[in-house]
């Protein structure tokens, strides 16, 4: 049987949610040969080039390291192949080329944070949210042409609680992820995968997808009942953050508030969609199509984000005010 060391892996990821399972195949003695991460972008109001998380990470281990721009490039895919892996890893990275995906023994397995086939796309945490599901789970899967189509090897399932938003989710699978990928890569080495296609899988539903997340995307439509906007709100809480517009009487520009975290309420009215209900010190209620939307925490542009009463204390928010 071949040992983990004799197995040469390349692992290639960006963000935060991509380093447990880099800091899992380390440290538990796997041979990662090479690292892959995006390019250095510059960040914040200096324009600083940061590193991303992963190669902060293999700077610190360190693992060799490619920033490709391209992944089509033949001077990376030289040094790609330089690498001789028998194995590659992605997590949380980009859509890769099929030199770059059919060139190990081995083969490529993404970790993906959805349930496949459900949920294919950049944003599965988020959209599940956002989509008032009470399951989600992690899956490891073959790359192949189709983006997050690939034959399925592993599941985990975990329960989405109605408290639950993108931050808790996202931590939790994370740490879930890095223990999928191992088991991954050992059943692999032992030679006892058994992956199936996406289509002959057992599928609730219609299909949902995952579409990258824009700014039209987080706005509320306060038109919407209280469950879906609850739903939108934590689906985009911490990151990147549902918002609206405060309308101030008097005021010519409307100010965009960022919302992050809210509570339904049930009670009938007659009042129209995005009226504020508020006395001025500790609550600030959102009229909704059945009910109420109950503000409890939001930010200010230029602010940092606030509980309702830390926000009322300092900033006069009256009933003649409305969020569209």
């Amino acid at each position: 049987m071949m040992e983990k060391k004799d197995l040469r892996i390349v692992y290639m990821g960006t963000p935060e949610f991509a380093v447990e399972t880099l800091r899992c195949l380390v440290e538990g003695g796997y041979n990662v040969v090479g690292v892959i991460t995006m390019p250095d972008k510059p960040a914040g109001r200096g324009h600083k080039i940061q590193f991303s998380p992963v190669k902060q990470y293999a700077i610190e281990h360190n693992l060799p390291l490619l920033q490709p721009e391209k992944l089509k490039d033949e001077s990376f895919i030289t040094a790609l192949r330089e690498w001789q892996a028998a194995l590659q890893i992605v997590v949380a990275f980009r859509m890769l080329p099929e030199v770059v995906w059919n060139m190990p023994r081995y083969g490529t397995f993404n970790l993906h944070a959805s349930l496949l086939p459900q949920y294919r796309g950049a944003a599965p945490i988020n959209w599940a949210i956002m989509n008032g599901e009470t399951e989600t789970g992690i899956t490891t899967f073959f790359l192949k042409h189709e983006i997050d189509t690939g034959e399925v090897i592993q599941q985990v399932k975990i329960p989405i609680s109605d408290t639950d938003d993108v931050g808790i989710i996202h931590d939790k699978l994370m740490m879930l992820g890095g223990k999928l990928v191992i088991e991954t890569v050992d059943a692999i080495i032992n030679g006892t995968v058994k992956s199936i296609p996406q289509e002959e899988m057992a599928v609730v539903g219609e299909l949902r997808p995952a579409p990258k997340i824009f700014k039209d995307t987080c706005r509320i439509d306060w038109q919407q009942s209280a469950k879906k906007i609850y739903d939108h709100v934590r689906g985009l809480s911490p990151y990147p953050a549902a918002w609206t517009e405060l309308h101030q009487p008097g005021v010519e520009q409307p100010l965009p508030v960022k919302i992050f975290q809210t509570e339904k309420i049930a009670k009938s009215h007659a009042v129209e969609p995005g009226s504020i209900f508020t006395d001025g010190k500790t609550y600030l209620h959102v009229a909704v199509a059945d009910g109420f939307v109950g503000i409890k925490s939001l930010q200010l542009p230029g602010k940092k984000r606030l509980q309702t009463e830390e926000l009322l204390r300092g900033f006069k928010i009256t009933n003649d005010c409305c969020f569209k």
